[in-house]
C-alpha cells in the first residue's frame, strides 16, 4: 500500500513539474510575441543584415493608342564598401595599411581609372566619396560613388567585377516623345514628384509604393546565398491612359514649330477636339518643353500648358457666341440686318470701329460674321438685354474654367453687367472686355457644334491600377447651351464665312463642308488701353453635315503679319489632316452660302 502512495506522490510531482515547465514556457512566449514583440523586432531588424528598397515603379502615361508618353526605367546607383576596398591593401607582413596610405593606393589603382573611363567622372572624385564616408564613419561600409547608371553603363561596370562595389536599382522617368505633348504631360521634380501638367495632377494615380528585401553580407560585403529575403512587396504605380493621338500631336508640333517663326511670332497653339465625346484629341504649343531636357526651352514655356493657363481676349471669335444668343432667343435671323460703317461712334461718347475701311453697307447678320464687323454686331445687339448676353456667355463656360482637371487652370474674367461700362455693353458682343483661354472657347464651339450640347473636354480616360480596376474616370454632364436648330442655323453661317470670305481659299478642305471664324485681338495693356501685340485665331468645324471634329489655332505676337488670315493656311493643313488621320467621309451635300447683304 505504502508502495503504491509512493508512487502516486512521484508521478504528482512529476506532473506538476511539467505544467510549471509548460507555463513558463507560455509566459515566454507570451513575452516575446506580445509584451516585448516591437523591442525584439527592431533588435532582430538590426541584426538581420542589409536592407535594399524595392521601387515601386512610377506608371505610364499613355496615348489613346498605348503609346508611352512617360515611362519608367531601370537607373542603378552603384554603392562602394570603403572599408573592404582600403583592407585590400596591404604591407610586406600582411597588415592593413594606414587609411591615408590606403586611400593613396586606391587613387592609383587602375580599377578607378577604369570607373572613370565607364563614366566620365574624375577618380579624384572617387576618392573623395572614400574620404568622406570615412571620416564619418572609419569602418564605414556604405559610400555612394555612381548615380543613374544606364543599363549599358550598368554591363560595363558589373564586367570589371568589383568586390566591394554594389549595384541597386530604381526606376527613373524618361519621356520617349520628347517635346510632343510635352506642356499637357509634365515633368517629375528631383524629389520623384510630378511637376506640371498630368504628372502633378494625377501624382495619386502614377506614383508607386516602394517594398523592401533583405539579405545577410559576408565580410566582403557580398550577399550570402539564400539569404536574401522580400519583407514588403512594392507596388507599380497606375497607367494614365490620356485621349491624346500622339501622332496626330506630333504633327501639330511641326507645323507650330514652322509656322509661329515664320510670322515673326513669339508663341502658337493648335488643338484638335472630337466634337461629339469632348475628347482632346491633340494639343500642340510652340514653343513645347521637352520633358527630358526642360531647360531646352526659356523658362516661361516650361510650366502649364498655355490652352489653360493663358486667358486672352478672345476678338472675332466671340462673335459667333453673340450671333447664337441672338438667333437661340429669337431676336435675330441670319438675314436680320443693319446698316454698318466701318466707324461707329454710341451714345455717350462711346466709339469704336472694324478693322479694315469699309464703305457703309447694309449686312446682314451672316454677312457681319463673314465681314468680322465690330460694328455690326454691335449695332444688331444692341436692343438684346445685357443680362440676356451674360447669362449666354456663361452657358457656354465663359468666367468658368473647364472640366478638365489641369494644374493652374486660369478661369477668364467676364464680369456682372451691372459692372459693365458703356463701351463694355458693346465691347463684349465682339471679344473685347472679356478674357478666356483657348480651352474655354473650344468648350464653346463644341457645345456650338454639337447640336447645342455640351460635353465637358477631357484629356484623360482612366487610371488603370496594377490590378486592372480602373479609377479617375470622368464624370461627364451634358448640357443643353442652345437649341438643336439654333446650332444647325450659326454653322451654317459660318460655313457661309468659308464659302464667301475673303478667306475663303485658305479656309477650304476639297470635297467637305467646313464651318469656320477667324479672329483678331489685340492684347490689355493692364490700363483701359491696347498694347500693340495680336492675337490672331482660328475656330472651325468639319463636316458641317455631321460635325465630328473642331480645330483650334491661335498665333500669339505675330511681327510679319497680324491679321488673322495668317492662321488660315495653318487651319487648314490641321484640319485636311485631322480628317485624313479619322478617316471622315467626305460631305455628300451642298454647302449653304447665306446672303451677307441684304437686297436693294
Amino acid at each position: 500500500m505504502k508502495a503504491k502512495k509512493s508512487t502516486r506522490r512521484r508521478t504528482s510531482i512529476a506532473l506538476l513539474i511539467v505544467l510549471a515547465l509548460v507555463a513558463s514556457l507560455v509566459y515566454k512566449l507570451f513575452d516575446i510575441q506580445v509584451v516585448h514583440a516591437s523591442a525584439l523586432t527592431a533588435q532582430a531588424a538590426e541584426r538581420r543584415g542589409t536592407a535594399i528598397t524595392l521601387y515601386g515603379a512610377r506608371g505610364d502615361i499613355v496615348g489613346d493608342d498605348g503609346t508611352v508618353l512617360a515611362g519608367s526605367v531601370l537607373r542603378y546607383d552603384f554603392i562602394a564598401s570603403p572599408v573592404n576596398a582600403l583592407s585590400a591593401y596591404t604591407d610586406a607582413k600582411g597588415q592593413a595599411l594606414p587609411q591615408g596610405q590606403a586611400l593613396a593606393k586606391l587613387a592609383a589603382d587602375p580599377v578607378l581609372a577604369k570607373l572613370s573611363t565607364i563614366t566620365g567622372t574624375p577618380v579624384a572624385t572617387f576618392v573623395a566619396d572614400f574620404q568622406n564616408a570615412l571620416t564619418a564613419n572609419a569602418k564605414s561600409q556604405y559610400a555612394p560613388l555612381i548615380s543613374n547608371a544606364d543599363v549599358p553603363t550598368f554591363d560595363k561596370i558589373e564586367a570589371l567585377k568589383i568586390p566591394w562595389l554594389t549595384a541597386v536599382s530604381h526606376p527613373a522617368r524618361t519621356y520617349p516623345d520628347g517635346a510632343v505633348g510635352g506642356n499637357i504631360v509634365g515633368y517629375v521634380n528631383s524629389a520623384g514628384l510630378g511637376s506640371e501638367g498630368l504628372e502633378q495632377q494625377y501624382q495619386k494615380c502614377l506614383v508607386g509604393d516602394n517594398g523592401e528585401e533583405t539579405y545577410q553580407a559576408s565580410r566582403d560585403g557580398v550577399a550570402l546565398p539564400g539569404s536574401t529575403k522580400v519583407t514588403k512587396a512594392a507596388k507599380q504605380g497606375g497607367t494614365l491612359e490620356t485621349t491624346l493621338d500622339p501622332d496626330l500631336t506630333w504633327f501639330l508640333n511641326q507645323n507650330l514649330a514652322t509656322t509661329v517663326p515664320g510670322l515673326g511670332a513669339q508663341f502658337g497653339q493648335a488643338t484638335v477636339v472630337d466634337i461629339k465625346t469632348g475628347e482632346i484629341k491633340a494639343a500642340a504649343q510652340f514653343p513645347s518643353v521637352d520633358p527630358n531636357n526642360i531647360d531646352s526651352v526659356p523658362a516661361a514655356y516650361r510650366s502649364t500648358a498655355m490652352m489653360f493657363s493663358n486667358q486672352y481676349e478672345p476678338g472675332s471669335i466671340f462673335k459667333a457666341l453673340t450671333a447664337a444668343a441672338m438667333i437661340d432667343t429669337g431676336y435675330a435671323t441670319p438675314a436680320s440686318h443693319v446698316l454698318t460703317p466701318d466707324k461707329f461712334t454710341a451714345p455717350h461718347g462711346v466709339s469704336f470701329g472694324d478693322a479694315e475701311y469699309h464703305p457703309t453697307e447694309d449686312m446682314t447678320l451672316t454677312g457681319i460674321l463673314m465681314n468680322s464687323s465690330n460694328v455690326g454686331i454691335a449695332k444688331l445687339s444692341a436692343g438684346m438685354s445685357d443680362q440676356t448676353r451674360y447669362d449666354y456667355y456663361k452657358k457656354f463656360g465663359i468666367g468658368t474654367p473647364t472640366d478638365v482637371p489641369f494644374p493652374a487652370q486660369a478661369s477668364g474674367i467676364l464680369t456682372r453687367p451691372s459692372q459693365w461700362d458703356d463701351q463694355t455693353k458693346y465691347t463684349t458682343t465682339f471679344g473685347q472686355g472679356v478674357s478666356a483661354t483657348q480651352a474655354q472657347m473650344l468648350q464653346a464651339y463644341q457645345a456650338l457644334a454639337n447640336g447645342g450640347v455640351m460635353v465637358p473636354l477631357s484629356l484623360v480616360k482612366g487610371c488603370k491600377q496594377s490590378d486592372g480596376t480602373l479609377t479617375d474616370v470622368p464624370q461627364k454632364t451634358q448640357t443643353r447651351v442652345v437649341k438643336q436648330s439654333t446650332s444647325t442655323t450659326v454653322l451654317d453661317m459660318l460655313e457661309s464665312v468659308v464659302q464667301q470670305g475673303s478667306n475663303s481659299a485658305a479656309l477650304k478642305t476639297p470635297g467637305y463642308r467646313i464651318a469656320a471664324k477667324t479672329g483678331t485681338a489685340q492684347e490689355p495693356d493692364g490700363h483701359g488701353g491696347y498694347q500693340s501685340d495680336f492675337y490672331i485665331s482660328v475656330m472651325g468645324v468639319a463636316p458641317v453635315d455631321d460635325p465630328q471634329y473642331l480645330v483650334s489655332v491661335n498665333i500669339g505676337f505675330p511681327a510679319n503679319h497680324r491679321m488673322s488670315d495668317a492662321a488660315a493656311p495653318l487651319f487648314h493643313t490641321v484640319m485636311s489632316q485631322v480628317l485624313k488621320t479619322y478617316r471622315v467621309s467626305p460631305s455628300d451635300s451642298a454647302p449653304t452660302m447665306l446672303p451677307p447683304y441684304y437686297p436693294n
